[in-house]
């Protein structure tokens, strides 16, 4: 039998499946507080200098600086005030080229050894450079853990993702996509509480690394991904996973026998690497358009961040407030890539109008606008959708993706996500042109992206291609849905 109704047989989200993928969607809040680490171990508590030239050694500064605020930070730590500031932000910088580095190596590694040892190897060494971090004994080897964090957060997080939606039937993807996404926008408010109550930044950073030990030893339970194995031609141990998902169910054990895979048929034929991404002509539209509409959904999420980040108050709420707004986003992904006047396309075209649109108005709104008209509510709005944009666009690649080349998708695609991110803080500079300059960007960045998913074709209710071979079949031929016969 074909491997979609293998699925039907075992049970597209029975009890075996809703197990897993709820431990690995409860990973993210492990992830959001090796993300966000450091928006409070760098936070730039208030200070005074008691002298008015500011003192050219640590030394002689430690000696005349007071900080005002009730908590640590590696500021306070290593004094990174004036000349030095820019070394909390570098921090920053090298967490996201590791992100980068962790997205280009993880996928095609996990296509290639397997969803299961790429993702446990990334985990561990996650929590061993989390420790370095929380006890690193100068910035110099904080600032190196970090950027090792970055390439095992962001590799292990992207498999993780992967493998959550393997175990799984195909229509509910979008179930298990949300939900990811969702439990990481509450793992944000979450490290916010555990900022407030833990008000030091090496404990902070010790407490929120420990989850990454219990999430660890128990995902050395998990089994490989059964599409996974069957895009391998490796049927047989494909066949066994189904057999201890269905038992796991609750229901008899089946005689499950799959049908060899198209694209393991031709064993002289070598792996499919990154490079198929361009070769097909498919694929390699599909992946430009991807990688753009991933780069602007970064830009345009952070850009409208900076935006919000100017709200006053306590900092504690503030970082609990980035990651609470986001949780409205779900629902209505949940309700619109469901429907068949939606679907994917529509629904993330959507969104990503709405938040290029909030970018723009954004520029026109006078500052007295009101509490519900102004700048900072509506750019938070615009970061809601722009969230539930960033939630469909990694359930829809994934469906868009043949089962041999989905990691390398996914992989490449955050890499574009990774360079928005980096860039985003940047376009703020360009004020200095004319105010209205980086809301043009952001909004004219927001739009495009949204019109030119109009390009790609809807995958609700669709199969999801498992080799290149499949992409030959009439349906897969171009960008846009041809309709049923």
């Amino acid at each position: 039998m074909e491997l979609d109704e293998a699925f039907g047989a075992v049970g597209e989200f029975g009890r075996s499946q809703q197990r897993l993928a709820a431990f690995l969607v409860l990973l993210q809040v492990y992830v959001a507080c090796q993300s966000m680490l450091i928006v409070l171990v760098g936070a730039v508590p208030q200070y005074h200098i008691n002298q008015e030239e500011i003192p050219a050694s640590r030394d002689e500064l430690a000696k005349h600086i007071q900080f005002t605020d009730n908590f640590t930070s590696i500021v306070t730590e290593w004094y990174l005030i004036k000349q030095e500031a820019y070394k909390v932000s570098l921090v920053s910088s090298l967490f996201f080229a590791g992100l980068l580095i962790g997205n280009i190596a993880f996928g095609p590694l996990s296509d290639k050894l397997g969803r299961k040892p790429v993702y446990l190897s990334g985990l561990f060494f996650d929590v061993i450079f989390g420790y370095a971090a929380a006890f690193a004994p100068s910035y110099e080897i904080f600032a190196m853990s970090r950027f090792i964090v970055g390439i095992m957060n962001g590799g292990m997080s992207l498999v993780s993702f992967v493998l959550t939606q393997e175990y799984v039937g195909k229509s509910f993807w979008s179930f298990t996509g949300s939900l990811t996404n969702l439990t990481f926008a509450v793992g944000i408010a979450v490290y916010a509480l555990l900022g407030y109550y833990i008000r030091q930044w090496r404990y902070l950073a010790f407490v929120s690394n420990c989850p990454g030990i219990f999430f660890f030893l128990l995902s050395l339970l998990l089994p490989e991904s059964p599409r996974w194995l069957y895009s391998q031609g490796n049927t047989i141990e494909a066949e066994r996973v189904l057999q201890y998902l269905a038992l796991g169910n609750g229901k008899e054990r089946l005689t499950i026998k799959l049908k060899a895979c198209a694209g393991t048929m031709k064993t002289d034929e070598s792996a499919p690497k990154v490079l198929s991404l361009v070769k097909h002509p498919v694929l390699r539209w599909r992946t430009v358009i991807l990688m753009y509409i991933w780069y602007v959904c970064s830009l345009v999420y952070y850009g409208l961040t900076l935006n919000a980040g100017e709200l006053g108050g306590n900092l504690y709420l503030n970082v609990a407030l980035y990651g609470l707004v986001e949780v409205p986003a779900f629902p209505l992904c949940m309700f619109f890539i469901e429907k068949p006047w939606s679907g994917r396309r529509k629904t993330m075209t959507s969104f990503l109008i709405f938040a290029g649109f909030a970018c723009i108005i954004t520029m026109l709104l006078p500052e007295n606008a009101g509490l519900f008209f102004s700048p900072a509510s509506l750019a938070l709005c615009g970061k809601m959708t722009v969230s539930a944009a960033f939630n469909i666009v990694y359930i829809y690649t994934s469906e868009l993706y043949p089962t041999v080349l989905r990691n390398a998708g996914l992989g490449v695609c955050s890499m574009t996500c990774r360079f928005g991110g980096i860039l985003a803080p940047f376009v703020p500079s360009m004020k200095s042109l004319n105010p209205s300059v980086p809301f043009v960007v952001f909004g004219i960045s927001g739009l495009s992206a949204g019109f030119l998913t109009l390009l790609l074709p809807e995958t609700l209710n669709k199969p999801i291609a498992e080799s290149i071979e499949d992409l030959q079949m009439p349906k897969y031929q171009s960008l846009k849905n041809k309709k049923a016969e």
